[in-house]
């Protein structure tokens, strides 16, 4: 029993290390938008994008492994396992989506700065 609750409690670290924003974006880049002007500001926007992007990738995989950890182990969750897959499963379509703006924006910064030049 008390393996049980240690492997438990572990999980549950795990987790909230896992849901924990390390270094917050700044998501508000309208003041950036509007001054960026040269090749290069729509670069330097695009390159933030794509950081943010690989970010958003890196919590897919985290919750994909999360994900596969809850599934392969069922029996040890019960119910509650049942509601982390969920979560999980909502993460990563979230997590994906936001990759895939975010990677949507670079292009066409990427774009803007190819016509500028």
């Amino acid at each position: 029993m008390k393996m049980w609750l240690s492997l438990l409690a572990l999980i549950t670290v795990g987790l909230m290390t896992a849901c924990a924003h390390t270094v917050p974006h700044e998501m508000d880049m309208s003041q950036e938008i509007r001054n960026a002007k040269t090749s290069a500001d729509h670069n330097s926007l695009a390159k933030h994008y794509e950081d943010t992007a690989k970010d958003m990738q890196s919590k897919v995989d985290d919750h994909k492994k999360m994900l596969a950890e809850y599934e392969a182990h069922r029996e040890y969750y019960g119910r509650r396992g049942l509601d982390m897959q969920s979560m999980c499963k909502a993460l990563i379509h979230v997590y994906e989506q936001a990759r895939k703006e975010n990677m949507d924006l670079a292009d066409s910064h990427r774009k803007i700065a190819a016509e500028i030049k």
